[in-house]
């Protein structure tokens, strides 16, 4: 998302249905600062993982495996527990099985349904991510980029805007 000329684009707006015009470029720029915000994330995975020589992984499966943890779960279940959030799922857990991070099985229950976990390579994995977190966190604190009134505000305001857009989906059909 880019935010060429917003003000421009949005002539008119406080007339027309009541919205501040100042509370609609700040808005824009949230979700230019999100998306801007994830991309990073990948990039600052990647170049930990050049730095620790990981190179046949992306950072997109690294999250993938960070979130699954020591979990078992369906393909299914890495979008409803909100283990993956793109739309490439099957694919990045087949690339996994074939390069040994993750061992997958059909359920004895549902032969239908294929549960994966991570292999010891795939949590080795999981570690280096979890360890660059913990250096993250670690040094926004001790750096006073965010402390923890901080954090718990952003994940508030974060889970709200979440909630909005959830029901903003749920409402349309």
């Amino acid at each position: 998302m880019s935010i060429q000329d917003p003000i421009g684009q949005m002539a008119g707006l406080t007339e027309k249905n009541g919205t501040d015009r100042s509370f609609m470029v700040s808005y824009l720029e949230a979700l230019s600062l999100v998306e801007r915000l994830h991309r990073l994330l990948l990039d600052v995975i990647k170049d930990e993982f050049e730095r620790v020589g990981v190179l046949e992984i992306n950072a997109v499966q690294a999250l993938l495996l960070f979130n699954i943890g020591d979990n078992e779960v369906t393909a299914g279940e890495l979008k409803s527990r909100g283990y993956y959030q793109g739309s490439n799922v099957s694919y990045n857990l087949k690339k996994l099985v074939e390069m040994g991070y993750m061992h997958h099985q059909r359920c004895e229950i549902d032969r239908r349904s294929v549960r994966v976990r991570l292999t010891e390579k795939g949590r080795h994995i999981r570690t280096v991510v979890s360890e660059l977190f913990e250096r993250h966190a670690e040094g926004l604190q001790s750096k006073g980029v965010l402390g923890p009134e901080g954090i718990t505000d952003i994940t508030a305001s974060l889970k709200r805007v979440e909630r909005y857009w959830t029901d903003q989906i749920r409402y349309i059909y």
